[in-house]
């Protein structure tokens, strides 16, 4: 393909590139996306899931949160793909200076991934509202008793350090994100559709010409890349690497 090949050319000549990944990275590690056709928007549950996972609802119906969490959006056994650690092989390369993801699964790391910048949080920190301790994904599947709410020892609820809707971003995740992005030679885009806000927004600090979007569908920015490729994400990574 024309366009993995130019990938590949513009590749070997940087060393300066950062990759802005959204659910369709996971996907290919069989973990729904979000907004997909059998993702969570399509699940038939008591509330509509962008209720459910509101920092609101968490507050008010914190042992249905944790039901739908645990249910829907904790995948334990997910393993990295060829995505992953096509972006893992350029960062040991030297060329690749920063991961920055929607994903909250934590698979970027999984796969070799040090400097990722995670804008959504992760399944794999969680912490005590009461006393802060942190627990790993696996305790904080152990500790979730009958009523679903995972508990710390001392008694408080163990919360996910994930965003939840109407909870901000963290800022200094957000302002390192924009800087790198600023700064990059190459940005390379992919595994999402660019409509879910402020993250895709991201993508305006881009001051170069090497915009690459990689995606299975159309999405609102294509107009913008210098390069679009549609396809697997994982594929065109593993092609181009």
């Amino acid at each position: 393909m024309e366009g993995i090949k130019t990938l590949r050319e513009w590749i070997a000549e940087s060393g300066n590139i950062v990759f802005f990944g959204g659910a369709g990275v996971s996907t290919e590690s069989d973990i729904p996306d979000f907004r997909g056709v059998d993702g969570l928007y399509h699940q038939q549950y008591q509330y509509p899931p962008e209720m459910i996972i509101s920092h609101s609802f968490y507050v008010k119906n914190t042992g249905e949160f944790f039901r739908f969490y645990r249910n829907k959006m904790l995948f334990p056994d997910a393993k990295p793909n060829k995505a992953h650690f096509a972006l893992a092989k350029l960062e040991e390369m030297g060329k690749l200076k920063a991961v920055i993801t929607q994903n909250i699964d934590g698979l970027h790391q999984a796969a070799g991934s040090c400097n990722v910048l995670e804008l959504h949080g992760s399944v794999q920190r969680n912490y005590c509202t009461r006393c802060g301790k942190f627990y790993g994904l696996d305790e904080m599947m152990e500790s979730m008793g009958p009523d679903e709410i995972p508990k710390c020892g001392c008694g408080g609820t163990i919360k996910p350090d994930v965003v939840l809707y109407e909870e901000s971003l963290d800022q200094n995740v957000l302002s390192r994100a924009v800087s790198y992005i600023a700064n990059a030679d190459i940005l390379i885009v992919g595994g999402t559709s660019l409509t879910v806000y402020p993250a895709a927004g991201l993508i305006d600090y881009y001051r170069g010409r090497k915009m690459v979007l990689i995606n299975k569908t159309v999405t609102p920015m294509d107009g913008r890349a210098d390069l679009v490729i549609s396809g697997s994400i994982g594929q065109v990574l593993h092609d181009a690497v």
